[in-house]
């Protein structure tokens, strides 16, 4: 009976490797470079991101009254590094424009090192990692290659398969390894260097794949996250963080029913003007730690203040802890802190740090 079973499992394995193997492995190549983006592009853009520190780093305000002065549009945010020597980043929406652009400004000097809407080499080559990483590159055919999707849906639809024949790899595998006799376990953890290449070959596919064991389940068990709606949803199920979409609302109200016109009330937002070092000030006095902030102003008058809050440092957690401010006093209004999650929803939110290895920062 164990042997039939045994067949079957190798047999499953087998072919899942075969069919996935080459996707796979063009997947884990750019997803390995993909996972060092950050200090890809700050090794090669290190103007963007790093200044020269050369007297008293001018306060938050006044970086943005010099902003103001240069650019169109209105400032929607801003990024701070809890590191000195670092840029400031500012978030500037744009009249027309749908994402914001982002301007890496000097904080000694207020000069604008660079906008992100200009791409460098670099972005360049980590935009075709992650479009090879994602969609297999088929999103920069412009000719669709079939009627039902796009171009990125289907790339996104094969990784998807990829992906999941390679989990059915891994867990087959975790099976087929296991040795029928105890005293034979050893074999199972080593390689016998003096075999044949045949035997060097099953031992290194055995030994490597049992060690790496465990990174390979998480990134494999992840990874369909981003290419099938439904495993998004089981996920977050599973997880507790599943959030149902808001309902649109449907057909006429009960006055438009009567055939009159609802009657429109002018509402008059306060308005109030906000300081960044203040919201800063605020920001790191309820969440006392060493991290950096991101400030998201509202984009309308009377909105909360968004603030989100990461640490930084070796062995520092992924997940952020999110606050939202009243612009009238900068009083907290909401507190979503990461710590004070249940277990089981801080791995759910934590699915991108734990398929990219950055769970537990750059440990």
């Amino acid at each position: 009976m164990w042997k039939s079973i045994r067949k079957l499992f190798n047999d499953i394995h087998l072919y899942a490797g075969l069919i996935s193997g080459l996707i796979v492995i063009a997947v884990c190549l750019s997803g390995t470079i993909y996972v060092y983006n950050t200090e890809i592009r700050e090794f090669f853009d290190s103007e963007r991101y790093f200044v020269r520190q050369d007297g008293t780093p001018q306060s938050l305000d006044q970086l943005k009254a010099q902003l103001e002065t240069q650019v169109e549009g209105q400032i929607v945010g801003v990024n701070i590094s809890n590191e000195l020597g670092r840029s400031v980043q500012f978030s500037v929406k744009k009249e027309g424009e749908g994402r914001p652009a982002t301007l890496f400004v000097d904080p000694y000097s207020g000069q604008i090192l660079a906008d992100n809407q200009e791409k460098t080499a670099t972005e360049e080559f980590m935009g075709y990692m992650f479009s090879l990483h994602r969609w297999l590159l088929l999103d920069k055919i412009e000719e669709p290659i079939l009627e039902s999707m796009t171009n990125q849906e289907l790339g996104r639809f094969i990784n998807g398969v990829a992906t999941l024949l390679f989990l059915l790899g891994v867990i087959t595998g975790i099976v087929i390894w296991v040795p029928q006799k105890v005293k034979n376990w050893k074999q199972g953890l080593k390689v016998k260097w003096s075999g044949n290449w045949k035997r060097v070959n099953h031992d290194l596919h055995n030994t490597l794949a049992f060690y790496s064991l465990i990174a390979l389940f998480i990134m494999a068990v992840t990874g369909p996250f981003w290419s099938y709606q439904w495993y998004r949803t089981a996920w977050q199920k599973t997880w507790d963080t599943y959030q149902p979409p808001k309902e649109e609302k449907k057909g006429p109200s009960p006055i438009q029913a009567k055939g009159q016109e609802e009657p429109m009330e002018e509402q008059i937002l306060p308005t109030y003007v906000l300081s960044l070092d203040e919201i800063l000030l605020a920001a790191n006095s309820n969440l006392d730690y060493a991290g950096n902030v991101r400030i998201t102003l509202p984009e309308k008058p009377g909105g909360d203040i968004s603030i989100s809050k990461s640490r930084t440092g070796f062995f520092a957690r992924a997940g952020a802890d999110q606050l939202k401010l009243s612009p009238e006093n900068l009083k907290v209004k909401e507190a979503n802190l990461f710590d004070d999650l249940p277990v089981r929803q801080q791995i759910g939110r934590s699915v991108k740090a734990l398929h990219t290895g950055e769970i537990f920062g750059q440990f």
